[in-house]
């Protein structure tokens, strides 16, 4: 009854050709019973859509490709697409490796099931080869303090529910799904907590996070706005719109209002992951240890850590120069102990 409703959670009117391959079909709500989250789920679907709509152009099914097939693809998803905004726009590397990881998914599906012999988007032995198409792997970038000034500046004329979201994104460096899936039930003002439910989080580990004073100062407002639109327990965050009254905020909503904050602050790099990131970096900036960066970001690995925790030029600089001014010091002195 579980994996029916999970099945049923899918939006397989955004994935028509997806709905009607039986193979497609069969794979997404494979990985539906799988417990993924939604937002996994709908990224899953839209690759695959993709795929399905140049298979058809070719002419082909999913268990009948060729390496000519596989190669046109390729070509297909690092090519450069005009549009009226550019001649030039390409898709990111990363874009590019969540369309390949889906693909490598779907057919290790299809050899599983004995609908194919081998899966044509492994490169290399076994379910660690390599990507078809090289990783890139580029720093998220950090916002320069009149950046995050000028942000802070246009989020203070937001609406009590938005200035609220974002400071508790940045507080507790939480993902855009993370926050905004977000219950009544998990915040303790008594404590100052936020509870992130496991199946609200990308790997599927629980974590209790820290807010600051004055981000419970912005809760309290918020819920006596919140009681206008609803009484009832659930999802914190509510829409105010006539349209969505009282409903709960989407990702997608969540982003629009940070890109426009962040446009009207002249910071184009700023998205809700910047929020996350220049948390977990404040942190490594603060000297906490790489380790406990992690547990407080919830990642498994502290590669992916690494990732999201670097410090810019400027950090680099300062420190270099801290470091040399003490090398120099300490070079003087023992030239100094010498002549004496």
């Amino acid at each position: 009854m579980k994996s029916k409703q999970l099945i049923c959670e899918i939006q397989w009117d955004r994935v028509p050709l997806v709905a009607v391959q039986q193979d497609a079909r069969a794979w997404l709500g494979f990985q539906a019973c799988r417990g993924l989250a939604l937002n996994t789920l709908d990224a899953y679907g839209r690759n695959l859509e993709r795929y399905l709509r140049f298979l058809n152009k070719c002419n082909k099914q999913p268990h009948e490709i060729t390496q000519e097939v596989v190669g046109a693809y390729l070509r297909d998803l690092v090519k450069a697409s005009a549009t009226p905004e550019g001649p030039d726009v390409r898709m990111a590397n990363a874009t590019i490796q969540q369309h390949l990881a889906a693909l490598r998914m779907f057919y290790d599906f299809l050899v599983e099931e004995g609908r194919c012999t081998r899966n044509p988007y492994r490169h290399g032995e076994g379910r660690s080869s390599r990507s078809l198409v090289k990783r890139e792997h580029k720093l998220p970038p950090i916002p320069t303090e009149e950046e995050w000034c000028r942000v802070l500046s246009e989020a203070a004329k937001e609406p009590i529910r938005n200035r609220l979201m974002l400071a508790m994104s940045y507080d507790a460096g939480l993902r855009r799904e993370e926050l905004c899936l977000l219950e009544t039930h998990d915040i303790d003002p008594s404590r100052r907590t936020i509870r992130v439910r496991a199946e609200t989080t990308k790997n599927r580990r629980s974590r209790v996070l820290p807010y600051s004073l004055t981000t419970d100062e912005l809760y309290g407002q918020y819920l006596e706005h919140r009681r206008t639109l609803s009484r009832e327990r659930g999802r914190l965050f509510l829409s105010q719109s006539p349209r969505n009254r009282a409903k709960p905020v989407s990702i997608w909503a969540w982003s629009k209002i940070v890109t426009a904050i962040a446009k009207r602050a002249g910071a184009g790099c700023f998205t809700p992951h910047t929020l996350r990131h220049l948390c977990l970096t404040d942190l490594a900036r603060a000297n906490w240890d790489i380790h406990e960066i992690a547990i407080f970001a919830g990642h498994r690995s502290i590669e992916t850590t690494m990732i999201y925790v670097h410090l810019s030029a400027r950090d680099l600089a300062a420190r270099f120069n801290a470091t040399m001014e003490q090398l120099h010091q300490q070079r003087l002195e023992a030239m100094g102990r010498m002549f004496r």
